[in-house]
């Protein structure tokens, strides 16, 4: 399962394209699936201090990318790039009609991205010490 991203690239290119599109569509692309109304947004479950569909989301994100560039050691790379691509998108969102730019959603955001950088050094780290 772990050789099948890296093999397959463009799953977590797909994933950062349908992300950003979700990102900067103004209104709610899931909600008009789901609900027929582009003003409702899906929530997974409840908010506490951070978005928890960000966190979910990114934390997805951060684990495909992470299989995907495994063994090209790019991790530094590829977390900064995780970690700009959360900040710019929720500051896009701003200026996206029907979008808003929120805290929690950026922390959220941040959150999953760390999480996941933990989990893979830690993983890194661990795969290192067999060796």
């Amino acid at each position: 399962m772990i050789n099948y991203f890296s093999k397959y690239k463009f799953i977590f290119y797909l994933c950062n394209l349908i992300l950003i599109i979700l990102y900067l569509f103004p209104g709610s692309l899931l909600g008009w699936f789901l609900y027929n109304d582009l003003s409702l947004q899906p929530q997974i479950t409840p908010d506490f201090i951070i978005s928890t569909n960000h966190l979910y989301a990114y934390i997805v994100l951060s684990v495909i990318g992470f299989l995907t560039f495994r063994k090209n050691n790019k991790f530094n790379i590829l977390s900064i790039y995780l970690i700009f691509l959360s900040i710019v998108l929720e500051v896009l969102q701003y200026f996206v009609p029907n979008r808003s730019f929120e805290f929690s959603d950026l922390f959220g955001n941040l959150a999953g991205v760390i999480i996941a950088i933990i989990i893979f050094y830690f993983f890194k780290k661990n795969e290192n010490f067999k060796n």
